[in-house]
């Protein structure tokens, strides 16, 4: 709230702190169907692949398996739920308490999918990076013209229409004792003793491996398993014995090649994609919606099977496990089912719980459990 201060009206006196005022309520808004308020369904829901809660997913995290998949599709700072801020200054706040939790629980191979709106994303982004978390790449959903058709008054607006969010790819560093991996394969190639120029002849290749494996700056490789092998044991077999075994992961044995796999992220990038998904915004028999309330949407923010399952499919393996901490009506748990993975999902909102769980149902091939649509 901004305070009276001394001088002509409207002045503002920049000696005196400012508070801000508090986000209005949002009970109701963003939602076309009738609250549930009293759900007669549990509050943990499973099939043989899926586990979802109604409730904080801070407060499960810690009984979830290792994810290797993080979808978040939480808080966008538009007040569009009951919890969301009011803007995006307050996202960082919102999101740091969940991004401290994912990075406790998440490994190497773990990625995470932010989506969020362009300035949504840029006020956490710093919130990831400060927790380990690294950028990878920027995907752009490009719902089209027809997302604004009608809608727009082009007179008035004072801006180009918005009809895009982003779906940011990150993955969680490795460290090997505090040291980041470009760091720890220079620092161990250096405790063997041996002269930088000879990790290319461990390697059999005339620069790349000093050039690549063991540079320091944003020209680092990460070395294929076959090329670690290469270079832990001619340090092994050449190196100061004193000193041996290098290039262990574990301080007892030299690491090796599925460990050394272990220590990033998975990805297998879909033919014939890039970065913008060019894909219309959800319509008609896409949404999920009920015949309770005149065949209305139940979530205004439903997310795409299609690009969810592509993603997950392009970050993990058959068996794998995906986590949903924001389920609304769990597009992500849907998708890891299909894809042959396991999920863990979390709704804080019983409405949204509720129905999430009826279209979970469905999806495993089960009578809904709460009526028909």
């Amino acid at each position: 709230m901004l305070r009276a201060a001394p001088g002509p009206p409207g002045t503002i006196d920049p000696s005196r702190p400012q508070e801000r005022s508090l986000p209005t309520s949002t009970v109701g808004r963003g939602r076309a169907v009738a609250p549930v308020t009293s759900p007669s369904f549990p509050s943990v829901w499973s099939d043989e692949t899926i586990e979802v809660r109604l409730g904080d997913s801070l407060n499960f995290y810690h009984v979830w398996d290792t994810p290797t998949v993080i979808m978040s599709d939480g808080g966008y700072g538009v007040l569009g739920f009951e919890g969301d801020t009011s803007d995006h200054l307050d996202l960082p706040n919102w999101y740091r308490p969940h991004i401290a939790s994912w990075s406790k629980h998440a490994t190497p191979e773990t990625t995470l999918w932010f989506w969020n709106s362009e300035i949504g994303w840029a006020a956490v982004h710093p919130t990831l990076e400060a927790h380990g978390w690294r950028y990878v790449n920027a995907n752009i959903w490009n719902k089209g013209k027809g997302h604004i058709a009608g809608n727009v008054n082009t007179r008035r607006i004072r801006r180009f229409p918005v009809v895009s969010e982003v779906c940011v790819q990150y993955t969680y560093e490795a460290r090997i004792d505090g040291l980041v991996l470009k760091e720890w394969l220079l620092k161990e190639w250096k405790r063997s003793g041996l002269p930088l120029r000879k990790a290319n002849e461990a390697c059999g290749v005339a620069d790349a491996a000093v050039r690549k494996y063991l540079d320091q700056g944003h020209l680092w490789y990460f070395p294929p398993a076959e090329m670690f092998l290469l270079l832990q044991e001619y340090a092994n077999t050449y190196g100061d014995a004193a000193g041996r075994p290098y290039f262990s992961l574990d301080g007892v044995r030299p690491g090796t090649a599925d460990e050394w796999r272990t220590m990033r992220s998975k990805f297998k990038c879909p033919h014939g994609f890039t970065n913008v998904w060019d894909r219309p915004a959800l319509r008609g028999s896409e949404r999920y919606k009920i015949h309770g309330a005149s065949g209305r949407a139940v979530h205004l923010n439903q997310k795409p099977l299609d690009l969810v399952e592509m993603i997950i499919a392009a970050s993990s393996d058959e068996g794998d496990v995906v986590w949903e901490p924001f389920g609304g009506l769990f597009s992500g748990c849907i998708a890891a089912k299909r894809s042959g993975r396991r999920a863990y999902g979390a709704e804080i909102d019983p409405t949204y719980y509720h129905y999430g769980v009826q279209r979970l149902a469905e999806h495993a091939g089960r009578r809904a459990l709460f009526g028909p649509r």
